[in-house]
């Protein structure tokens, strides 16, 4: 059994890490850090997240894009946004929210594809979401004129608190049944019919 005080002591160590990393840190990079055992840096990451998960505090340990990081509590959310300003960086509009969602699940795929997906030209939203470090190029299609693929980043795991792309939840949920894909077709029918008169 490892001494308490040995795990007590690397969680502090490991706290002190994770405050000043820009980015999670895997556990090989915390037990190379702090010169310690990983099976042991694993127990301290045990213990600090129960320590965070006391509502007392206004940060959780989380697991996010293959590595740990501190991310704020959602009852406290109002009050650092207030801090650092109504809208955020990484604020997303509905053409870009719905183009990263179309690569998160087609990954990887091109930009005809999700110009297909979504009906219209994708081009202006993939480069935004490049600017922003969401999407990233991964390699070339097997294709005629071999056409970009693109795929979602560390950072897209690490913005939408996911340890990796299995835990996007299933599409299944989203998609609609046929009754409802029915209805639509007829609302667009006498949408379009309407307009012709």
């Amino acid at each position: 059994m490892i001494d308490p005080l040995v795990i007590a002591d690397l969680s502090r160590q490991i706290e002190a890490v994770l405050f000043i990393a820009s980015r999670p840190v895997s556990a090989a990079e915390l037990a190379a850090s702090c010169v310690a055992d990983p099976a042991v840096v694993d127990q301290a990451l045990g213990r600090l997240a129960e320590e965070f998960a006391d509502s007392r505090h206004g940060m959780e340990l989380r697991e996010v894009s293959g590595g740990f990081t501190f991310v704020v509590v959602r009852d406290c959310e109002t009050a650092v946004e207030a801090f650092a300003g109504a809208r955020r960086p990484d604020d997303l509009s509905p053409a870009l929210v719905e183009t990263l969602s179309v690569v998160a699940y087609l990954q990887p795929t091109t930009r005809a594809e999700v110009a297909r997906v979504r009906g219209v030209s994708s081009e202006w939203a993939l480069s935004s979401l490049e600017e922003r470090g969401l999407v990233e190029e991964c390699g070339r299609a097997d294709a005629p004129g071999s056409p970009i693929l693109y795929g979602t980043s560390a950072r897209f795991l690490t913005l939408f608190g996911l340890r990796d792309l299995t835990d996007l939840p299933p599409l299944e949920g989203f998609a609609p049944g046929a009754d409802d894909v029915e209805e639509l077709r007829e609302r667009l029918v006498a949408h379009a019919e309407r307009r012709r008169q």
